[in-house]
């Protein structure tokens, strides 16, 4: 019964995204709202100025209006269902008001770090509180061993630093046309799997839905984009993946199946640190998918390369969780 609702909620999420995002499309370019290129990036990529960015909206309505869906007529509302969706669409909306403010600004920055951070910040605060509120485990477990540490109230920073560093690693990653979109279904379908593996349904079915959402924005994402995702869609995506490992008890999971998302980060860590330090640059531009871009991969070689990393980790993760 269930792996049926997770795949009536996959498809359905999927063919809403494919049929909202034509009618989208066009708003957006009527809007003109349309992406604008960092002078600093790829040269190849300035032709890609003007392109309908905000692109997550759909994502997020997908989301939202299959769960409500879902939650309505087949399953029960619960209080992982209700979270997820609390961290999925806050932090899609922070991205929305950055890529606003980058918009009718005419920038290529929004919020100011600060006031992304503080946002980001309250919404993980709240998301605690709730689960600790429903005497949710502190405990971590490490994965493929019988091992487990108890966090007790450090169990707070650890969902901080999940959540936010979630998201701004998901963010670093959408570069390319379809890079997050592909990488991101593979990230939430791993999840559904471990959700599903673990009896936690919500949980998988709403990963269920996040992945066929994220399918469905693919169609219109890859290579050539007929729209970006923006900070609308990146930034919901990864405090979603964050919230999903949280809740299902796979804290550390997280690292192995988004190790994508985390070479992305480690990439413009070490780029600053190696600057400030040496004044010099260990990539020929951060973050990493970009390097390979300017070594002169396609940017398609260089997107199905990551797709590929991102399905081993995925398979990866799944092999340690449940047969190790």
């Amino acid at each position: 019964m269930v792996v049926s609702i997770i795949f009536i909620a996959l498809v359905t999420a999927f063919i809403l995204t494919v049929i909202i995002s034509p009618i989208s499309i066009p708003v957006l370019k009527r809007l003109k709202f349309g992406q604008s290129i960092r002078e600093e990036g790829p040269k190849s990529h300035m032709k890609k100025g003007g392109t309908p960015t905000m692109g997550g909206v759909m994502v997020l309505l997908s989301i939202l209006f299959t769960t409500l869906i879902i939650q309505g007529f087949v399953l029960e509302w619960s209080t992982e269902t209700f979270l997820l969706l609390l961290v999925t669409i806050g932090f899609g909306f922070l991205g929305f008001l950055d890529d606003f403010i980058k918009i009718t600004k005419k920038r290529n920055l929004g919020l100011t770090s600060k006031q992304k951070l503080a946002g980001q910040l309250i919404i993980a605060l709240i998301f605690f509180l709730v689960l600790n509120d429903s005497q949710f485990s502190t405990d971590v477990a490490v994965p493929g061993t019988t091992m487990s540490i108890d966090f007790d109230w450090f169990y707070l920073l650890l969902t901080i630093v999940m959540l936010v560093g979630s998201s701004n690693a998901v963010n670093l990653t959408d570069g390319l046309d379809g890079l997050l979109a592909g990488t991101g279904a593979i990230a939430f379908g791993a999840f559904a799997v471990l959700a599903w593996n673990v009896e936690m349904g919500n949980a998988a079915v709403f990963a269920a839905t996040t992945a066929g959402a994220v399918l469905g924005f693919l169609v219109f994402n890859a290579h050539p984009a007929k729209v970006f995702m923006g900070d609308t869609g990146s930034l919901a995506l990864g405090g979603g993946l964050a919230a999903l490992a949280i809740i299902t008890k796979l804290e550390l999971l997280l690292i192995i199946i988004g190790a994508v998302f985390v070479l992305e980060t480690v990439s413009v860590i070490l780029q600053v640190l190696s600057f400030k330090l040496k004044g010099t640059r260990i990539f020929k531009m951060s973050p990493i998918h970009h390097h390979f871009e300017l070594s002169g991969w396609s940017e398609w070689r260089v997107v199905v390369t990551f797709w590929v990393a991102a399905a081993v980790c995925a398979v990866l993760g799944i092999y340690i969780e449940v047969w190790v």
